[in-house]
């Protein structure tokens, strides 16, 4: 499993475009994915699981990426959020 921290960086947040971004990366890998933030912990994969997560600019979450594919589902999801999720 490996892990990082990244901070969201688009305005609003992951509201529903972004955390569709998000979903949309993360499908793209074996691995499982999440992310926590605030004692939460969502599925990457799931926009409902991500919107649960109330996300706002400026939070910091950290990625958890676990399968064969981890080391690419991590720099994919954290580049994905440094790009500001399409906004």
């Amino acid at each position: 499993m490996v892990s990082q921290k990244v901070v969201i960086q688009n305005p609003t947040g992951l509201h529903l475009r972004p955390a569709g971004i998000l979903c949309k990366t993360a499908m793209q890998f074996k691995s499982s994915i999440t992310f926590t933030f605030d004692r939460t912990t969502a599925n990457a994969k799931s926009v409902l699981s991500v919107l649960g997560a109330c996300v706002k600019s400026g939070d910091e979450i950290e990625i958890k990426c676990d399968g064969v594919d981890e080391q690419a589902a991590l720099a994919a999801m954290v580049n994905a959020v440094e790009n500001g999720l399409g906004e």
